[in-house]
C-alpha cells in the first residue's frame, strides 16, 4: 500500500548558474509544495502503513530548514533547482522513513519534479 502526506514552505532562492538576463538569476522565491509517499504492508491492529503523525515528525526539522530561508545560503544547495532541491531532500529524510518511494516537487502550480531517488 502507499501513503502520502503533503507539506509547504515558503523559500527565496536564485540559480547562479543560468546565463546573464534569466530571471532565476534574480532573488525570486517560491511557495513550494511537498509529497513524500512512502510504501508498506498495514500494521495490525492499527489498520495503517505508519502513522500520519510519525510522518510529519520525520519531515518538519527537513521542512523548517527551508521554511523561509534563503535555499542557496544552505550547505548542499547552493545552487538550488527544483530538480537538486529534490534530491537534497530525498538524502535528508529517506534514513528516517526506509518505506520513502518518491517525492514530488512543485515549484508553482504547474511546475515541479518527481524524484524516485537513485
Amino acid at each position: 500500500m502507499i501513503i502520502y502526506k503533503q507539506f509547504a514552505f515558503d523559500s527565496a532562492h536564485f540559480l547562479p548558474h543560468v546565463p546573464e538576463g534569466h530571471k532565476c538569476r534574480e532573488i525570486h522565491g517560491h511557495t513550494y509544495h511537498l509529497t513524500i509517499f512512502l510504501e508498506g504492508e498495514l500494521i495490525y491492529p492499527e489498520g495503517w502503513v505508519l502513522d500520519f503523525g510519525d510522518l510529519k515528525m520525520a519531515v518538519r526539522p527537513i521542512i523548517d530548514l527551508l521554511d523561509h530561508h534563503m535555499l542557496n545560503n544552505i550547505p548542499g544547495l547552493e545552487n538550488p533547482t527544483a530538480e537538486l532541491l529534490a534530491v537534497w531532500i530525498w538524502d535528508k529524510i529517506k534514513p528516517s522513513l526506509p518505506g520513502l518511494i518518491k517525492i514530488e516537487l512543485k515549484e508553482t502550480q504547474t511546475s515541479g519534479v518527481i524524484y524516485e531517488g537513485i
